[in-house]
């Protein structure tokens, strides 16, 4: 199949029940890519993936009825804050803007449902942080983010978890990266 037709018919869209059939495919596709890069990407749960499909939390990406890519959305700190978080594209649709699509639904659909909250990711990957500065995200130390409990347990599955710990949770391979609809606001009146 050529990938760069393909990529032209790929759908990008909110998951929702219908979806329920991509959950391991989207988790092993997730576990396959941490193995290959050799770097730290929480692992989740199929019910907790199979939650954010039922919540229209997710953004998935499929070339038919083909699993092509993925990303959820997930509020801490009393819905102050959301995260992009599991963003993943199939090896064969890399390179082809697929990543940046997911991303910007998944930008799209935490400025709908949570207007005032900020939003972050981390990553260790330089395409995402692109396309994360391109959404209008600055770098950021990790005392900007989110101080819920909850969201840093997450990162107790990544393979640097260590590092975070050790650190008192003040660096890690990983990135931040935020926006602040607050300051966006700010600059258009600036």
């Amino acid at each position: 199949m050529d990938t760069e037709i393909a990529v032209d018919k790929i759908t990008v869209e909110i998951a929702n029940e219908q979806f329920l059939e991509y959950v391991d495919t989207i988790l092993t596709t997730i576990s396959d890519a941490a193995k290959v890069r050799g770097t730290g990407i929480a692992r989740r749960s199929p019910e907790y993936i199979e939650q954010k499909i039922k919540e229209g939390k997710a953004i998935i990406a499929l070339a038919g009825k083909e699993f092509a890519g993925f990303c959820y959305i997930e509020t801490w700190g009393n819905k102050k804050f959301v995260a992009n978080s599991g963003l993943i594209v199939v090896d064969k649709y890399r390179g082809n803007g697929l990543a940046k699509r997911i991303k910007r639904k998944a930008f799209e659909l935490s400025r709908q449902r949570y207007p005032e909250a900020k939003i972050f990711g981390l990553t260790t990957g330089l395409a995402v942080m692109k396309i994360n500065s391109e959404l209008g995200y600055k770098p950021v130390t990790f005392s900007e983010l989110t101080t819920d409990e909850a969201f840093w347990k997450g990162c107790q599955s990544c393979v640097n978890y260590d590092i975070l710990q050790r650190t008192d949770r003040k660096h890690c391979l990983c990135t931040g990266m935020l926006y602040d609809p607050s300051k966006e606001k700010k600059d258009k009146v600036d």
